[in-house]
């Protein structure tokens, strides 16, 4: 009796694990992504408005998921594991489809090729620190890039749509994308730096 007690208890502690409310955010932030792609692609005023709405959302919850887990104790590997790649996940996604699009036009791409490339690169730095058992502090830099490209990106799905109530703002969302830029490749530049000598060694 008292094992099939044991054995339900370590279902429980399990099944909270992967269903609590942080874990839940991350899950909607995933499940946002082909939405406000899907949305973007159908390229209407009111699908902008839409997928601007669901992003933003989706961009809160990249807080609130992890500032809940710290707070209420609910940390897990598996938010460990999704949260940084449902960011990475939202953040790509949504720039291949501007990409795609009249929005991001020319030089203006490779301001998306900066961002991504990076991503893609320092998260193989860090799968190959994480075997080694290094860790890689985000610093205070690192957060503000990550500020400035969700609010670049936010202006560049209002797009037109965003224009006909603040004149510009398209342009304004593509300065900021470079400013972004800029911002990712010190902060890459700074993890490959502090990271090198593990690789080296």
């Amino acid at each position: 009796m008292s094992d099939a007690m044991g054995l339900d208890t370590q279902k429980a502690v399990k099944y909270s694990k992967v269903w609590n409310l942080p874990n839940m955010l991350t899950y909607g932030r995933i499940v946002a992504v082909p939405v406000v792609a899907g949305l973007l692609m159908w390229d209407t005023y009111t699908a902008r408005w839409i997928a601007l709405a669901i992003y933003v959302i989706a961009a809160i919850t990249d807080f609130f998921d992890g500032y809940l887990a710290r707070k209420w104790q609910q940390q897990s590997s598996l938010g460990r594991m999704l949260d940084p790649i449902a960011d990475k996940v939202l953040v790509a996604v949504v720039l291949l489809v501007l990409c795609a699009s009249p929005i991001l036009y020319g030089g203006h791409i490779w301001a998306a090729i900066i961002i991504l490339s990076r991503e893609v690169l320092v998260s193989g730095l860090r799968e190959y620190l994480g075997e080694l058992q290094v860790s890689v502090p985000v610093t205070k830099i690192a957060k503000w890039k990550t500020t400035v490209q969700l609010v670049s990106i936010g202006f560049l799905i209002a797009g037109p749509a965003g224009d006909t109530i603040i004149p510009y703002l398209t342009e304004f969302g593509l300065g900021l994308l470079w400013v972004a830029a800029g911002l990712t490749l010190y902060t890459g530049y700074d993890y490959f730096r502090a990271g090198i000598r593990h690789v080296v060694d």
